[in-house]
């Protein structure tokens, strides 16, 4: 009986190292796996740290590009301000310029006109002085007439001409009606009788309209 039971007592002595063998291999195996992930842990916080390290590096890359890109676009806007500034004060004085050019235009233009029509002034001063010493009425008839067709060659010449009015269809278009007279000859009813202020034409504008007695 003491035997069997010194057997069995070996049996279980000798089962218990086994299990003391699993539970060192399985803390070492815990160990081993405890390691690993910690490992895993400093790789990514390394990884995290270099991040943050190279960070900085291109947020300053990006502020220098985007210093870089401000002075660019002051550089344009200074460019541009320069060029409205040019573009204003020549515009300014153009406008100064072509208002004086405008006034002066105003002023003198009827001076080439004037000056042409200076000689029949002194034609017409002559034939006055004429006048009070001629004693031959028809002499100074003649002179008057000169100075006349010279005057109105002037005038053609600036381009004024007459408007015929004198046994013309009345038109509204060159003529206005002062009165309106019975006539005995039905032709002439309609047309102009009599003519009490001459027209005449620029070119082909009406500068003055005849004034005239119509027939009816």
């Amino acid at each position: 009986m003491k035997k069997e039971h010194t057997k069995d007592s070996e049996t279980e002595t000798g089962n218990k190292p086994t299990d003391n063998l699993s539970a060192e291999n399985t803390n070492e195996g815990i160990i081993y796996e405890k390691s690993a992930d910690d490992m895993n842990l400093n790789d990514i916080a390394n990884s995290d740290i270099k991040a943050e390290g190279d960070e900085p590096q291109s947020d300053k890359k990006e502020q220098e590009e985007n210093k870089n890109k401000k002075t660019d676009y002051e550089s344009m806007i200074l460019e541009w301000k320069d060029k409205y500034l040019r573009l204003s004060a020549e515009f300014d004085n153009y406008r100064k310029r072509t208002l004086k050019e405008k006034i002066e235009l105003t002023k003198f233009a009827g001076e080439d006109m004037l000056k042409s029509l200076l000689p029949v002034v002194d034609d017409f001063e002559r034939g006055l002085k004429n006048v009070e010493q001629a004693k031959d009425i028809e002499a100074v008839k003649e002179g008057i007439g000169l100075i006349y067709s010279k005057f109105k060659t002037f005038l053609t010449s600036k381009g004024l001409k007459e408007i015929e009015s004198a046994n013309c269809d009345f038109n509204t278009d060159y003529h206005e009606a002062i009165t309106k007279i019975p006539v005995e000859d039905k032709t002439k009813s309609g047309k102009i009788i009599d003519v009490v202020q001459k027209g005449y034409m620029l070119d082909d504008k009406v500068v003055r309209f005849s004034k005239v007695v119509i027939g009816e």
